[in-house]
């Protein structure tokens, strides 16, 4: 098992890394935080041209047709910013749903305008009865000689505000019919009749709430040829979304070990650094331990996935350790920053926050740890 990165990679990494520091300053992020999308359509343009929205989009829909991995690396310095908008939300999660489920009309609609930027898919699936397994799908969906018609909430949506087509699953029929999952996704337009969309109020950065209210969807827009198997669809999606998700929290806990590392060498008390404090060396090092962890756990899980092989159990530890990691090493850059860390202006904030943000999409740690016990055997 070779984890290290190609000259590709490389290249890719260095190109990542020079754009998130030229576009993205702390000031950028700052009040990026602030708004509803978290990005500009200035800078969304800009990685559109890179050809980042399309990395995991095939050519044959306009994108770059790049390797999981490949998307780990650019996601990994994303994640150093930390860059917000929807670039997970519909360039990874909601890309893989369309290119699993769809039919070859729904792609050939949907995928180019993803990898240009002017399609952005937001992924609806969890309701106020939270939870990331088919039960917790209630949504009804109406069958109607020609349409459906959807009613209802969905929550802690990810990037639903910068959504030009929202996925939102609903249940087309009982699970215990015969038809899978009984649960399908659709394909709606953001500004469709009845669509109501707002930000959620809290410590958490750009996770909105969709209320549908008699929203009319014509039963071309039920994604794939069969109704019902939605829920298979995400399970396949997430398979190869998680560890993307997972490489954005490590690049996001490598730039917090980075500040703590630098602020202890500056950072003056009794006429030293405070990093010669064993106590300050103490939360350094679990800090880089748990990003150590997260890293390799990450890329095993790409490393099977691009090499054809089983890679459920290393998917499901890797979200388990890496929703963790996130956490505490956010928390032991606190540790070391003391006074200083909290003040939004510093930047830490902005990790911190994206932490509790994701800990929970698509399935927090203990989630994953079930999941993992599952895909064992145990």
């Amino acid at each position: 098992m070779d984890l290290g990165l190609t000259e590709a990679q490389e290249i890719l990494k260095t190109a990542a890394a020079d754009f998130v520091r030229q576009e993205y300053d702390k000031d950028t992020l700052i009040a990026l935080e602030n708004t509803p999308t978290g990005v500009t359509p200035e800078l969304f343009r800009q990685v559109a041209a890179l050809g980042w929205l399309g990395i995991l989009i095939p050519e044959s829909y306009g994108g770059t047709d790049r390797s999981l991995t490949d998307t780990a690396v650019l996601f990994e310095e994303l994640g150093r910013g930390p860059v917000l908008g929807p670039h997970f939300s519909s360039s990874v999660l909601g890309a893989l749903i369309v290119l699993l489920g769809g039919t070859e009309d729904q792609k050939q609609e949907l995928l180019p305008g993803v990898a240009q930027g002017t399609t952005v898919l937001g992924v609806a699936v969890t309701e106020p009865n939270y939870g990331w397994i088919p039960d917790t799908v209630q949504m009804p969906a109406s069958r109607q000689p020609d349409q459906y018609v959807l009613s209802g909430t969905k929550l802690f949506v990810h990037d639903a505000q910068a959504a030009t087509h929202l996925l939102c699953a609903a249940r087309t029929a009982p699970p215990d019919n015969g038809s899978g999952s009984g649960i399908s996704f659709f394909v709606v337009k953001a500004n469709s009749p009845g669509v109501a969309i707002r930000t959620l109020p809290g410590w958490m950065s750009q996770v909105d709430e969709i209320r549908f209210d008699n929203v009319r969807v014509p039963a071309a827009n039920v994604l794939g040829d069969t109704p019902g198997n939605g829920w298979d669809i995400l399970e396949a999606a997430s398979m190869g979304a998680i560890p993307v998700l997972c490489a954005y929290q490590v690049g996001s806990c490598q730039a917090v070990v980075d500040m703590a590392v630098a602020y202890s060498r500056t950072r003056h008390q009794f006429s030293q650094p405070i990093g010669r404090f064993q106590r300050v060396q103490d939360h350094i090092i679990g800090a880089v331990n748990h990003l150590d962890a997260a890293r390799w756990t990450t890329y095993e899980a790409l490393w099977k996935l691009d090499s054809g092989r089983d890679a459920r159990s290393s998917v499901h530890l890797a979200k388990a350790v890496t929703s963790e990691a996130y956490l505490k090493v956010c928390a032991g850059g606190h540790e070391v920053h003391a006074g200083v860390g909290v003040m939004r202006e510093y930047g830490l904030i902005l990790h911190t926050q994206r932490s509790r943000t994701l800990y929970h999409c698509l399935g927090d740690a203990r989630y994953h740890r079930r999941r993992l016990a599952d895909a064992l055997g145990w």
